[in-house]
């Protein structure tokens, strides 16, 4: 029972205190006067009546109600209903006020007009209890008797309000009356656990909407701040009232202020949570309020500031908590759309409406909730229960673990409250505790059906409302009302008047004494035993689904325990994988702690090194994916196990398994510890009580009841409802029972702490870590595999004498962090003080002991042998080949390559564990996968160090251990990419190490520090120089030959490294000092040049016999450019000759020695035009047409002002010709020569035009040449772009930015002619206007396009006549502002060049598509999407057109002269392709060596610059324009597979060993600087080391003498084929050697490393052992394509008859024959059978016929233009396919027998051994004989079994068989007769048979056979 009312308060106006306008109030009077005992008055009521401040106002108010809280100290709420109304001032009341404030503000006294003002009072009631409307009508009535001057004394209904008393719950109507006629109805609540909200929630959610509300109520349970405005008081009472009401079960325990006086503003900043309401007429100043949520009642918003983040509910339950709100508040949302809506769909009643709004709150926190009693730790009962929630168990069980709004909840004090509140098992129960004890499974089963749930709602709103009221309103309400006059009248003279004190107080007094004489009520406390519902069954992940953990996996985890208990390692390890993946989910988890439960006997499982091994790093997995909050199951069941399984070390030392699993985060967490010992203490006190039980009572019933456990909650229950009944002796019994078993807890866990925080090594600080174990100092032990410390003892250095200090350290900090535990959980569960301090003491000595035990198995486990690491294999090595660092233990990671990971079938190779070693050469991986299923296979992955180019540190986590190591990238331009994790054993500075020496090695100081220069010399990497050399004359020589090219370059810059040339200003001052005339220097350095052997000294004339042995020379004279000879009797009728100017690199640095320029250009011209040209390189030429004898020349691009220079009027007026022009006319006279040497030119005897332009080369051209013009045409658009183009603009093609012509002004051409009506073409002179270049080049290439207007003449003429004798293809950007020469001989191409950088960011872009460092899910980066990005296509594609334009016009009889940059990098690989698409010979392989030594490496291509290979050029970054070129030889290869003497893989090794720097042909610049170096003309002089090669070129030789890797089978040339190219980006292919991989041994370029047991290998499993043969025909294995080398596995059919012959002729004791002469044989027997025949074949052995036109081309059928059909003899030989002829009808024969095995008997008429006389003077040898009808002819082979025919002679061809002589060497002792002859047309074979009767047989049978025919 309650008072009604506690204290009636008058509040009224304080006229005293008024301070500047603002007034105060004061109580007037307040009963009782005393404070009641039970609850002291709150102060501050005056504040709250008047909430925005006293004030006086002129106008009578209505009057008000409201109810505020205040909150005592004790967090008691009172409530105070505030009845306020006005009074008037009267008069002199009013004056006295008035005159004070004049007298302040110092000004005289005014007579004042009697002028009304009115001031508020309150007439306030407090009360504990919440009766709102009861409050409003008490108040009202008192207010109605005193305004309506009712004839009732006010003291008496005081009196009796102050002493009416009601039931606080129960249910019960009370009625009342205080005495003045009135009648009210208290109803109170059925249970007064559930809040009464009246209508106060459904107002909320109408004010605010659902979505406003849910934010808000999150934010009340998540504790934020929360501040509501209205402008009315009671609307912000209700909104608190209603938010408190949906927050039940929880109860909010911060700041509650519903209305906040205005003065206390300054609590709103606050620190703490709150929900405050204030008046809008506030707002403004909370406005600067930054982390405070704004509900603004009036205008339904909720502003949550930007810093604020609310966790919402989580997700499948917010969506379902909106829609049951939204079916509660508006139904006719769900039927809106419907066609025929139901009648009536109306919301209930408001206070209906409110209680189903209640209970889908209440529906919420069910779901929330249901379980939670399984997680509450019961830890003492007597003599109160002390109860702690699991929070973790909770979260986990759920898999809530990582939700925000649950996470929040669970650590916010309302839930604390609820738990201390609810925890207890035995008190008594509400709505509440039954939905979530009874009704989980039906919320679960109509989770998904929201008009399910809705009904369900419905039930629980009807409970709600019958709670509220539980009778049917009874109409027995009577309160009086003031009159309507006097309640707005405003002149109510009287006012409220003071009451007597002691009327009222009688009034209580009385009352009081009633109440002491009255018998006690007693009220039955309805306690009982709290139902825990069901226990949260299968965890439910995010989506509802029960996490399915496949029964396989967990089959899985058992069987590999159980093998590893059995001690059947292998099967376990080959499980391993398939455990620590199954270990993710954590049903397996579970499932291995139960499992290694079962194999603990009586707390120990001893096991030996292995097993104890695997069963750690199952642990270590275990723990490793778990949260630190989802430990709650798996580490808590792991617990008892770490300190069972052991393994012994040696006598008397055992290692526990928590030495090894100590690295987790979980051990530090404290909370970790205190559930654990929560749960411990449980289930002691459970077992406590229960043996007292089991005492008590024998097992009295065996009902099924007995059968399940009681849990300790039960129990605890039980016992509480004992308690009272026990005698005091018994109680005290009990509590100090379950305090000692708490202490005996403590202790144990003491240990157990100490156990799992003190590390192994407790001698080093290293492992403190920030985090867990307290303030800065944590310790904890990092990972240690079986061996703990195995190699890694060694690498962390003891620091001496600091020992003592640091293991001190870290005891000390164990010690802090087990004290604070134990403070804390023996305060919280009431362990005695006594017991508290003897804890204290002993976990320092608990702790030191643990160290003297771990220090011993510290010991013990450093000598134990490090296990289960795979063995280290040890790398082939290349003769000469070191290592500089040995193999470090690392980890090869899967990058984004995913045919190695088994991500896509086949086996997964990676991740491996292996060795990284690192060589003067390569840097190699080798070891084995991981994955036990593969882990036979030995993984090889390497490239060549100085083809890194890129390296970084990356972190990795690895699978099976999941620690995060250090590792490297590392990536290689042979398209090789290694990501490597450095295992544990490798400590961090040996990584660094590593690094550093990569580092040097990748970029030694000088050329000389590479593998090609040290090998074989070993540990020094920069070779000092100075021993004594073998061939001293060549070292004189080089030396000799850089000094005196020194000398004569005189004081140009000569750096050794780098030669720059001096800019044109540079050279023409310098020029001048030399000599001021011109002239006369150009014939001193003529005077040089007049004869070899008059000039040269005798060193030096043997270096120009050793230039003259150099490539290009023996090119020069194979093509006819001119000799070298020493007299002056020069043949002057040759066009050219080999200037020997530059013997000395003085004109060009980067050119070679001996150079062809036209026959009468003197040296001294060539002295000054190579001026004008960039790095002096001036034109020369490179090769020549056979056929139309039109030249090929390269230069570098003109300087700038050389250009200008170039193509200047020579009209223009000068006085004196400068040095510019003078150049300037030279260059012209040079480019005149030229032309003038072609014999088109000499034969039109110099013509100024082409008009009548014929020659006799031309007219006598094919026809197939008339069809071909056109092309050009073509080509020409292509290369330049097309006519059309809008002038000054680019327009990008379809293929990439192609070059486009940008017209700057279309020439007005004066000179006209008849024939042509476009006028003479490029003479520009006549115009007198400069263009950038002539824009018509385009249109008159491509006549083909641009149709006459007028019918001109023929377009073939037209085409001849208009053609330049000389193009020039120059760069774009370099040809602005230059003029075409009126002559009309040569004319400039401007194309645009691929720029260096290009070239460079489009190679790093291919690598990055071919070889990704991590596989990627973005479409936007497949494969195929980054190969177009890389743009690296295209960048051929352009090359490839260039060329291709060249060699079209080459064809034609022009010359061309390619000028582009600096004439190394683009000119080099457009010059090289023409050649290459122009002449067989360089399709062959001594052709493309000549070809790569004489343009790539004669002509100074800067190898070691654009390879980045030193330190100087490292910045310049790996530019790979060699790698393009071959890219480009490998497109036409692909093309053109038959016109390649050598393979595919041959441009593979040269793309791979031009940048491994194994051999020294493609290091440094230039001749130049190899012979600075000395290392030019090494090759032939020093063979010190025979298995050592130094030039690439002796290596391919010595390789392809031993096998035919390098060799093309189809090759079979045939003229002119190759210039048809197709260069469209469509027709291009990626070439395989970006793709490849072979793991089994690394890249295959590097032939000694394919070992002889390899080889063995491969013969064995060509040899099937004798049982598996007889099982099965034929051994088979499976070839896996990233792992084996396909070429090898799988050869082609040729190779593998090679091999087998090679093979089989040791076993028949024949020396063997070298493959290349086998082949040979093959094909010349192919060629005489084709011979023979004189039918064209087919070889029959390759390709069936045809008589289509070629299939030669290996994409789509090319038909020739001449469009005649022609069959080709593939017979492998040139030769015949020179002879071949058309066919038509009829197959050739020998096709038709190839269907025939010349074995088989039926074509074998007779046969047998025959000894023929060789050809003069060879031998006689034995043959065996086949005479064969079907064929009609006589073959001979070897021996009987010989499948390959030696000879055939055709029957058609004998002429007579007649009976011979013995000659000189036939056989001996053979009778004369057996000798017989046969005569053919071309010679007679000689034949001797063993005796005459077969020899008689033998001509027999021939005759026979002649006369068939």
């Amino acid at each position: 029972m309650a008072r009604l009312a506690d204290y009636f308060v008058v509040v009224g106006y304080d006229l005293d205190k008024r301070v500047e306008g603002e007034g105060q109030g004061r109580i007037l009077q307040r009963f009782p006067e005393k404070d009641w005992e039970d609850s002291p008055f709150p102060q501050g009521v005056e504040l709250f009546c008047q909430p925005s401040g006293w004030q006086l106002v002129p106008e009578h108010q209505p009057a008000s109600f409201f109810v505020a809280v205040l909150t005592d100290i004790n967090s008691e709420r009172h409530y105070c209903a505030c009845f306020t109304f006005w009074e008037s001032l009267d008069n002199p009341q009013l004056q006295k006020v008035q005159s004070s404030e004049a007298d302040e503000a110092d000004e005289e006294p005014t007579v004042i007009q009697p002028a009304k003002a009115f001031a508020p009072k309150s007439l306030v009631l407090v009360s504990r209890l919440d009766h709102t409307e009861v409050f409003r009508n008490c108040l009202g009535l008192i207010y109605t008797i005193h305004v309506d001057s009712l004839a009732v004394p006010l003291e008496t209904v005081i009196g009796n309000l102050l002493t009416c008393v009601i039931s606080i719950a129960g249910g019960s109507q009370r009625t009342i009356t205080l005495g003045a006629g009135d009648r009210q109805v208290i109803q109170t609540p059925i249970d007064d656990s559930l809040p009464v909200s009246g209508s106060t929630v459904a107002q909320l959610f109408r004010q605010l909407g659902i979505v406003n509300v849910l934010y808000l109520f999150c934010a009340a349970l998540t504790e934020h701040k929360i501040l509501f405005l209205s402008s009315s008081y009671q609307r912000l009472t209700d909104a608190c009232r209603g938010l408190l009401a949906i927050m039940f079960p929880l109860k909010y325990s911060f700041t509650y202020v519903p209305i906040l006086p205005g003065k206390l503003l300054e609590v709103l900043s606050t620190p703490t949570p709150f929900i405050i309401g204030v008046n809008s007429f506030f707002r403004s100043e909370t406005q600067e309020l930054l982390d405070v949520i704004i509900a603004d009642l009036d205008g339904g918003t909720v502003t949550i500031p930007e810093c604020v983040h609310i966790s919402l509910l989580p997700e499948p339950l917010l969506q379902q908590t909106q829609t049951l709100l939204s079916m509660v508040l508006d139904p006719e949302l769900e039927v809106a759309d419907h066609a025929f809506p139901p009648q009536s769909t109306q919301p209930s009643a408001l206070k209906i409406q409110d209680k189903e709004i209640r209970a889908v709150f209440l529906w919420l926190f069910a779901h929330l909730f249901q379980g939670y009693r399984w997680c509450l730790h019961i830890i003492r009962i007597h003599p109160e229960p002390v109860i702690r929630f699991h929070k973790a168990a909770f979260l986990g069980q759920r898999a809530l673990t990582e939700d925000d709004f649950l996470m929040k909840v669970l650590d916010g004090m309302a839930f604390a409250g609820f738990v201390s509140e609810r925890g207890p098992p035995y008190r008594a129960t509400d709505l509440f505790d039954d939905l979530v004890a009874n009704q989980v499974e039906r919320i679960r089963q109509e989770e998904s059906s929201p008009h399910k749930v809705m009904n369900h709602v419905k039930e629980l709103a009807e409970q709600l409302f019958k709670n509220e009221n539980p009778y049917p309103t009874v109409a027995m309400h009577k309160v009086q009302r003031p009159s309507e006059n006097n309640q707005n009248s405003a002149h109510i003279q009287r006012p409220f008047p003071g009451l007597d004190d002691v009327a009222v107080q009688l009034f209580i007094d009385h009352a009081a004494a009633k109440l002491k004489t009255a018998p006690p009520v007693v009220k039955a406390e309805l306690k009982s035993m709290v139902p825990s519902g069901p226990p949260l069954g299968d965890i439910v992940d995010k989506n509802g689904n029960v996490m399915a953990n496949s029964a396989r996996r967990l089959e899985v985890v058992r069987n590999c325990i159980n093998y590893i208990f059995e001690n059947k390692m292998l099967e376990a390890k080959k499980l391993m994988p398939a455990v620590l993946r199954a270990l993710k989910g954590r049903a397996a988890r579970v499932c291995l702690t139960q499992e290694l439960n079962q194999h603990v006997l009586q707390n120990r499982a001893v096991l030996d090194d292995q097993q104890f091994d695997y069963i750690v790093r199952m642990m270590n997995c275990t723990l490793q994916d778990c949260s630190h909050m989802d430990e709650h199951g798996i580490a808590a069941a792991l617990l008892p196990l770490v300190t069972a399984f052991c393994r012994k070390l040696g006598a008397g030392i055992t290692q526990f398994a928590y030495s090894c699993v100590q690295e987790h985060m979980v051990w530090t967490n404290m909370q970790f510890w205190e559930s654990m010992f929560y749960s411990d203490v449980q289930n002691h006190i459970r077992a406590l009580y229960l043996e007292t039980e089991d005492g008590n009572q024998n097992q009295t019933d065996d009902g099924p009841g007995s059968q399940r456990e009681i849990s300790a909650l039960e129990l605890a229950s039980e016992q509480s409802h004992l308690w009272p009944t026990l005698s005091k002796e018994s109680q005290g019994e009990r509590v100090q029972k379950e305090e000692s078993t708490v202490f005996s807890q403590a202790i144990h866990y003491a240990n157990r702490m100490s156990y799992l925080l003190l590390p192994l090594d407790t001698s080093k600080n290293r492992l403190l870590r920030s985090t867990g174990l307290g303030d800065v100092e944590s310790v904890s032990n990092s990972y240690v595999t079986n061996s703990i410390a195995g190699s890694m003892a060694e690498s962390y250095d003891t620091e001496s004498g600091f020992e003592d200090a640091e293991s001190s350290d870290v005891a000390n900090s164990v010690v802090r962090f087990i004290n604070r535990f134990v403070d804390k959980v023996c305060t919280e569960s009431g362990v005695t003080n006594e017991h508290l301090k003897a804890l204290h003491t002993m976990i320092p000595d608990i702790v030191q002991m643990h160290i003297e035990t771990l220090d011993a198995v510290h010991r013990e486990s450093k000598r134990l042998p490090p296990i289960q690491k795979p063995k280290l294999l040890r790398p082939t090595l290349l003769p000469g080949e070191e290592l500089v660092m040995d193999g470090m233990r690392v980890h090869l990671i899967p990058d984004g390559r995913e045919e190695a990971t088994g991500l896509m079938g086949g086996p997964p190779l990676l991740p491996a564990e292996g060795a990284i070693f690192l060589t003067t050469y390569r840097l190699i991986f080798k070891g084995t996968p991981t994955d036990p299923l593969v882990g036979e296979q030995i993984v090889t992955r390497s490239f060549p160090i100085a083809s890194l180019t890129k390296e970084k540190r990356i972190s990795v986590t690895l699978t099976m251990d999941q620690f995060v190591q250090e590792g490297l990238q590392l990536r290689s331009c042979t398209f090789q990419l290694m990501k490597i994790a450095f295992d544990e054993e490798v400590a961090s500075d040996l990584a660094e190490v590593f690094r550093k020496h990569v580092h040097k090695l990748r970029y030694p100081q000088h050329v000389q520090g590479t593998f090609a220069f040290t090998v074989g010399q070993s540990g020094k990497l920069v070779v000092e120089h100075k021993a004594k050399d073998k061939n001293q004359s060549l070292k004189t020589l080089s030396k000799n030959l850089v000094k005196s090219a020194k000398k004569t370059i005189g004081r140009q810059y000569v750096t050794r490294k780098k030669y720059s040339p001096p800019t044109w200003e540079n050279r023409s001052s310098f020029q001048s000092e030399l000599d001021e005339d011109e002239i006369s220097v150009s014939e001193e350095v003529d005077q040089s040049s007049m004869t070899l052997s008059s000039t040269i000294r005798s060193s030096d004339r043997q270096t120009m016999s050793s230039v003259v042995e150099r490539a290009c020379c023996r090119d020069y004279q194979r093509l006819g450019l001119g000799t070298l000879s020493n007299s002056l009797t020069r043949s002057k009728n040759e066009p050219f000759r080999i200037s020997t100017a530059n013997r000395m690199y003085t004109v060009c640095r980067s050119y070679p020695g001996l150079l062809i320029v036209p026959q009468n250009i003197p040296d001294s011209t060539i002295n000054r035009i190579c001026r004008c040209y960039r790095q002096n390189r001036f034109p020369v030429v490179c090769w020549r047409n056979s056929r139309t004898k039109a030249v090929l020349l390269r230069s570098a691009g003109l300087h700038a002002k050389g250009v200008v220079g170039f193509f200047k009027s020579p009209n223009a007026p000068s006085a004196v010709p400068s040095q510019a022009d003078s150049t300037s006319l030279e260059q012209e006279k040079y480019l005149q020569a030229i032309i003038a040497s072609m014999p088109s030119y000499s034969e039109n005897s110099g013509r100024n035009t082409l008009s009548g332009f014929t020659s006799a080369h031309m007219n006598i051209s094919d026809s197939s040449d008339k069809l071909r013009q056109p092309k050009i045409g073509a080509l020409m658009k292509q290369v330049m772009g097309t006519k059309e183009d809008v002038p000054g603009t680019f327009s990008r093609g379809a293929l990439g930015q192609r070059a486009k012509v940008i017209s700057l002004s279309q020439p007005k051409v004066a000179v006209k002619t008849r024939k042509s009506p476009r006028g003479k073409w490029g003479s520009i002179r006549g115009s007198g206007r400069l263009s950038a270049y002539n824009p018509d080049v385009g249109t008159r290439l491509a006549s083909k396009e641009s149709p006459q207007p007028n019918g001109g003449l023929s377009e073939q003429l037209f085409l001849r006549q208009q053609k330049a004798y000389l193009y020039i293809i120059g760069d774009k950007a370099q040809l602005k502002g230059g003029k075409q020469d009126s002559f009309q001989q040569w004319e400039v191409v401007p194309i645009e060049v691929c720029d260096i950088r290009q070239v460079k960011n489009s190679f790093k872009k291919l690598m990055k598509a071919c070889v990704p460092s991590s596989p990627t899910t973005d479409p936007n980066m497949s494969f195929l999407r980054c190969l177009e990005e890389s743009e690296w296509m295209i960048l051929l594609h352009k090359v490839l057109q260039v060329s291709v334009l060249v060699v079209e016009l080459l064809h034609t009889g022009s010359s061309v002269m390619v000028s582009l940059e600096d004439g190394w990098d683009v000119t080099t690989q457009v010059v090289s392709l023409v050649q290459l698409l122009s002449d067989p010979y360089y399709r062959t392989f001594d052709g493309f060596r000549l070809l790569v030594e004489k343009e790539w490496l004669s002509f100074g291509h800067r190898f070691s610059h654009r390879g980045a290979q030193t330190l100087a050029s490292q910045s310049s970054g790996f530019t790979p324009v060699f790698l393009q070129f071959l890219d480009c030889v490998h497109q036409i290869h692909l093309q053109f597979p038959m016109e390649f003497e050598f393979s595919q893989y041959y441009l593979k090794f040269l793309a791979y060993h031009y940048v491994s720097n194994r051999f020294r042909t493609f290091l440094l610049d230039s001749d130049y600087e190899r012979i600075e170096l000395g290392v030019l003309y090494e090759e032939k002089g020093e063979r010190r080391n025979p298995q050592v090669c130094k030039s690439v070129w002796d290596y391919v030789d010595r390789l392809n003498k031993k096998t035919p890797v390098f060799y093309n089978y189809m090759f079979s040339p045939e003229d002119d084929e190759v210039r048809n190219m197709y260069t469209f980006v469509s027709n291009l292919k990626l070439w395989e050697f970006y793709m490849e991989e072979t793991l089994s041994e690394g890249p295959s370029y590097d032939w000694e490393l394919r070992g002889p047991q390899e080889r063995v290998a491969e013969e064995m499993a060509d040899k099937p052992t004798v049982e598996v043969a007889v099982a099965r025909p034929k051994s088979q294995r499976i070839v896996w394509p990233c792992y084996d080398s396909l070429n090898k596995v799988v050869p082609d059919a040729i190779t593998k008859l090679l091999q087998e012959l090679q093979s089989q002729e040791p076993e028949l004791g024949q020396a063997g024959d070298r493959w290349k002469d086998t082949w040979d044989k093959n094909k010349t027997v192919q060629r005489t059978e084709a011979k023979l025949e004189s039918k064209p074949s087919f070889s029959s052995s390759l390709l069936m016929s045809s008589n289509l036109s070629h299939h030669r081309r290996s994409q789509g059928v090319y038909l020739q233009e001449s469009g005649v059909g022609s069959s080709i003899n593939l017979g492998l030989d040139c030769e015949a396919s020179t002879t071949s002829t058309p066919v038509s009808g009829r197959q050739s024969t020998s096709t038709l027998y190839s269907q025939f095995q010349s074995s088989e008997s039926e074509n074998r008429s007779f046969e047998g051994i025959l000894f023929k006389k060789g050809a003069l003077l060879k031998p006689w040898k034995p043959r065996w004989f086949v005479l064969d009808k079907t064929k009609h002819q006589l073959r001979y082979y070897e021996t009987r079994q010989d499948k390959e025919c030696k000879g055939v002679i055709e029957l058609a061809d004998v002429e007579s068989v007649t009976a011979g002589t013995p000659t000189m060497g036939a056989p001996k002792n053979v009778e004369e007769k057996a000798f017989f002859d046969l005569k053919t047309t071309k010679r007679v074979y000689n034949f001797c048979a063993q005796d005459s009767h077969y020899a008689q047989q033998w001509m027999d049978s021939v005759q026979s056979c002649l006369s068939d025919a």
